[in-house]
C-alpha cells in the first residue's frame, strides 16, 4: 500500500453547463440549436444539477471523498453587460456552503468553456473589451468566494483556444479543421485574461489561484523529438508556462498520442478505444504529471483537476483509474508536488454535444433524474478514505 500526503484532496468534478440544466444564455445553449441538424445533441434539463447539488455532494461525502470541483455559469451571473443577478451569485454561494456542511473542500472554476450571449455577440475572445470583460466578472464573483481555497480562473484554455478557433473557422466559411491546433490569437487573450484575473482574484480572496491546462502527454516517434517539441509547445507549454508563479497548476488528462513528421497522430481505430474515440491510456496521467513538474519545476503544486475515462464498462474504469493513481504515486514519491486527484466525472453528463460518452461514477436517469451510484464511487471512496492505494 502506497500513501498519499497529508491533507491530499480526494474528489470529483462537474461543470456548470455540463449538469445543470437549461442554461438558455450561454454560447454552447446557443451552438446546440444552430447545429441540431449535424448531429450536435441538447443539454436541455441536463442532471437537474441547479436543483439538485445537495444530493450529488452528499454521494462524494458519504463515501469518504474530501473536495467538490464545480464551476460558475457566467451567462446566469451576468446574464446582461455590466447587470449581476444577486440570486444566481447567492445560489453558488449555497453551493459553497453545502460543500463546508459536507466536510468536501469547494474548488471553484470561476470559467469553464461557456460564455454569456451577449459576449458571443460582441465577438467572445476576440472582441477587445474581452479581458476587461472577464475582469468585471470575476471581481463580482469573488464577492462569493473570499473564503474559498482553491480557485481556478478558466479551464483548460488550450481546448477553449481550439474549439473558438474552430468556430472562427466555420463562421469564415471553412469547415471546421481536425486535428487543429490552439487558435494562437485566441489563446494569447485567455493568457491575457487569467493573467489579469488572477490578481483580482488574490487581492479579493484568501484562496490559492492557477488555471488547468489539458495535457496531452504526447510522445514521439523515432526521429520526431523535434517535431514533438514544436508541437507541445503549440498546445501545452505555451499554456503552462503561464502558470509560473501562480499558487498551482491544474493537469488535465486521459490518454497519450504519438507526434510524427506531420504532427499529432490520429487515434486509429482499436478495439479497447474509450468511448470518445481515445486510445485507452491511464499512464497518460503520469507522463502528464511528469511533463508538467519538468516544466515549471518544484515551485508551482499541482492538482489532478481532471482524469478519467468514457466507458460504460466501470471494471474497466476501475482498472484505468487504479492504474492512473498508481503512476500518480510514484510521481509523488519521485519528488514531484501533487495536492490532490479530482476526477472526471462524478456523474454521467453532458459531453459537450453528445450524451453518449458516460464518464461519470455515477449514472443518472435523464427522466427521473435518479443517481445510480457505480461500483467505482465506493471504490475509490475508498482510496480517498484510507489516503493511500
Amino acid at each position: 500500500m502506497t500513501s498519499f500526503p497529508d491533507g491530499f484532496l480526494w474528489g470529483a468534478a462537474t461543470a456548470a453547463h455540463q449538469v445543470e440544466g437549461n442554461n438558455l444564455n450561454n454560447d454552447w445553449w446557443r451552438l446546440e440549436q444552430v447545429a441540431a441538424d449535424y448531429g450536435l445533441q441538447s443539454s436541455g434539463d441536463a442532471l437537474d444539477s441547479y436543483h439538485r447539488y445537495r444530493e450529488d455532494m452528499q454521494l462524494l461525502a458519504e463515501r469518504g471523498f474530501t473536495a467538490y470541483r464545480f464551476s460558475l455559469e457566467w451567462s446566469r451571473i451576468e446574464p446582461l453587460p455590466g447587470k449581476f443577478s444577486r440570486a444566481e451569485l447567492a445560489h453558488y454561494r449555497r453551493m459553497i456552503d453545502t460543500a463546508r456542511e459536507l466536510g468536501l473542500e469547494p474548488v471553484v472554476t470561476i470559467h469553464h468553456f461557456t460564455h454569456p450571449l451577449w459576449f458571443d455577440d460582441r465577438g467572445a475572445w476576440l472582441w477587445e473589451g474581452a479581458v476587461d470583460a472577464f475582469v468585471r466578472f470575476v471581481e463580482h464573483a469573488c464577492t462569493i468566494l473570499q473564503d474559498v481555497r482553491w480557485i481556478i480562473t478558466i479551464n483548460e484554455p488550450n481546448v477553449l483556444a481550439i474549439t473558438h478557433g474552430g468556430q472562427r473557422q466555420v463562421a469564415m466559411g471553412n469547415p471546421y479543421p481536425q486535428n487543429a491546433l490552439p487558435d494562437q490569437e485566441i489563446g494569447d487573450v485567455l493568457i491575457a485574461a487569467h493573467r489579469a484575473a488572477a490578481p483580482v482574484v488574490r487581492r479579493l480572496t484568501s484562496a490559492k489561484v492557477g488555471w488547468t491546462v489539458a495535457n496531452q502527454a504526447l510522445t514521439a516517434t523515432p526521429g520526431n523529438e523535434e517535431k514533438l517539441a514544436q508541437v507541445r509547445d503549440l498546445i501545452e507549454d505555451k499554456y503552462l508556462e503561464v502558470s509560473r508563479g501562480d499558487d498551482f497548476v491544474g493537469v488535465q488528462s486521459y490518454t497519450s498520442q504519438p507526434v510524427d513528421a506531420d504532427g499529432i497522430v490520429p487515434h486509429p481505430p482499436a478495439d479497447d478505444n474509450t468511448l470518445m474515440g481515445w486510445a485507452y491510456r491511464p499512464d497518460a496521467l503520469g507522463i502528464a504529471v511528469r511533463h508538467t513538474y519538468d516544466v515549471l519545476g518544484p515551485d508551482v503544486p499541482i492538482i489532478v483537476t481532471e482524469n478519467g475515462i468514457a466507458t460504460d464498462d466501470d471494471e474497466r474504469r476501475i482498472a484505468y483509474t487504479a492504474k492512473a493513481l498508481s503512476d500518480l504515486a510514484a510521481a509523488i514519491a519521485d519528488g514531484v508536488d501533487v495536492r490532490g486527484y479530482l476526477h472526471w466525472s462524478l456523474l454521467d453528463n453532458f459531453e459537450w454535444g453528445h450524451w453518449g460518452p458516460t464518464f461519470g461514477l455515477v449514472a443518472v436517469d435523464r427522466e427521473s433524474f435518479e443517481r445510480h451510484p457505480k461500483p467505482s464511487l465506493g471504490w475509490l471512496g475508498g482510496i480517498a478514505r484510507k489516503n493511500a492505494i
